[in-house]
């Protein structure tokens, strides 16, 4: 998963700025990443690949996205949106002793871009790496809340598929080194370089392509980042989520009716989350 697509999950619930890219025109997926999954017991559910963005051309819905969202019992995404603000926060951050003077004024001046001033400087470094890391600032509709919003509003329980501790914890446990890295890496980066891979990712999810849009991610971080810390990332990102989601969904199916909404990422090769319930038993087709 790109540093783009993290970043929008984690910072759309509560960064306020431009709700929409300027003068795109709005489009459904000419394939929405949509399957329908019957467990071995006979129970229908969902699985929806999302991209964390409020991007107009992604958040018109397919009709058949919707309808399976009004058939279902419990709706499940990555995370629920966390309580404890406190999540993004690193009160004891001392940017000042780790930072040179121009990385400094950059942080300074790409806070003032994305809306959040001064709480950048006790901000953790990864998030400030993913939040710099998207072309223009992102508002609170992603795809994902979209769809807790409308599930929320049908009556449906809502249910994250991970906690907030794992969610976040996950490039937490990164030292401090690892982190600052990232940032630098971010901080290299051109206005230019940013909007091209961004309408990159959008792209090839409007051609709805699940294993189009990992390769894309691979490639976009892994040339952003140090080969060893892209190869770590990668494991925690997708891997090992992938294998935490997997039987949590296997379980909450079942038993219930479900409508799972992950990223895009997360669905395609051999550890994703297709390929891990087709494993255990769930008959797998593509809807249109």
């Amino acid at each position: 998963m790109s540093l783009t697509s993290y970043s929008i999950s984690l910072t759309a619930r509560w960064l306020l700025g431009l709700s929409l890219l300027a003068g795109v025109s709005a489009q459904a997926a000419d394939r929405p990443l949509l399957w329908q999954l019957q467990a071995p017991g006979g129970k229908v559910s969902y699985l929806f690949g999302t991209v964390h963005t409020d991007d107009a051309r992604v958040n018109d819905f397919a009709p058949a996205v919707l309808t399976a969202l009004g058939e279902v019992d419990v709706f499940m995404m990555e995370t629920l949106p966390p309580k404890d603000q406190g999540v993004y926060l690193n009160p004891d951050q001392q940017f000042q002793e780790l930072l040179t003077a121009k990385e400094l004024e950059q942080v300074r001046a790409l806070a003032e871009v994305h809306a959040i001033g001064n709480m950048a400087m006790k901000m953790k470094p990864w998030l400030l790496a993913v939040v710099f890391d998207l072309p223009r600032p992102q508002g609170p509709y992603t795809q994902d809340i979209q769809l807790y919003a409308k599930a929320r509003d049908l009556g449906r329980d809502v249910k994250g598929l991970e906690t907030s501790e794992e969610h976040f914890g996950l490039l937490d446990s990164l030292s401090q080194d690892e982190q600052l890295g990232m940032l630098r890496a971010v901080l290299k980066r051109s206005q230019r370089d940013k909007e091209r891979d961004y309408e990159m990712l959008v792209k090839a999810y409007l051609k709805g392509d699940p294993a189009r849009i990992a390769d894309i991610d691979t490639r976009m971080t892994g040339n952003l980042l140090p080969p060893a810390l892209w190869a770590k990332l990668r494991v925690k990102l997708l891997d090992d989520r992938n294998d935490l989601m997997a039987p949590r969904i296997d379980a909450e199916a079942r038993e219930k009716s479900v409508f799972v909404a992950v990223g895009a990422a997360h669905l395609a090769g051999k550890r994703g989350l297709l390929a891990q319930l087709q494993q255990a038993g769930y008959k797998l087709k593509r809807l249109k």
